[in-house]
């Protein structure tokens, strides 16, 4: 069962309209299944659509978002919580934290480094639970080129894949999670392929 999941995305505004419907839809999938997001705190761009689209559809919406953000007036003023913290660490700590899925939407550096941090830490068995990257516009072919690249040059194994999923819609996301394979401490294998 699906109870809460930890979403990454973007806070531009001036990103294509597609991610920003995108985002909405999620969040409005995300309430009709009771499902609680945790996620960075924003009020704008994907981060502002996903939250409002969520509690549009009552949904239960928990940001984290550090104090000089919140100084900046960045936070989304709506949401059921916000939590201060004290830098991005601990953002990216505590929005992991006890999530039963994490869901990557196209974003920038901000996005990219939570998601690679995630699946680093899936790769060491810390995280075990489903990654999906929601692949709007085909917005993750060249991350996923990347990380293809590491696994053929060998520094991932094959079974690496394992580690996320990828779809192209919203409507995708929760049959994605639910049918992922399941990752644990036996499937880690870190000597050289």
């Amino acid at each position: 069962m699906i109870e809460k999941v930890c979403v990454y995305c973007a806070s531009s505004s001036q990103s294509h309209h597609t991610y920003l419907d995108a985002a909405y839809k999620l969040g409005e999938i995300l309430a009709s299944h009771s499902i609680t997001i945790q996620y960075g705190g924003g009020g704008v761009g994907s981060m502002g659509s996903l939250a409002n689209g969520s509690l549009a559809r009552g949904g239960r919406v928990i940001g984290y978002i550090p104090q000089f953000m919140k100084d900046l007036e960045w936070a989304h003023p709506a949401i059921t919580e916000l939590k201060i913290v004290a830098d991005m660490h601990e953002r990216k700590h505590r929005m992991l934290h006890g999530v039963d899925a994490v869901i990557a939407l196209p974003g920038g550096s901000g996005t990219f480094d939570e998601l690679f941090e995630t699946i680093s830490l899936k790769r060491l068995g810390i995280y075990l639970n489903p990654i999906i990257l929601v692949n709007i516009r085909d917005y993750f072919n060249p991350c996923l080129q990347v990380l293809n690249k590491c696994i053929s040059e060998r520094f991932m194994n094959p079974e690496h894949k394992d580690m996320w999923q990828v779809v192209d819609a919203p409507e995708d996301v929760i049959p994605a999670i639910e049918t992922s394979p399941r990752w644990h401490p036996d499937a880690i294998n870190f000597a050289a392929v």
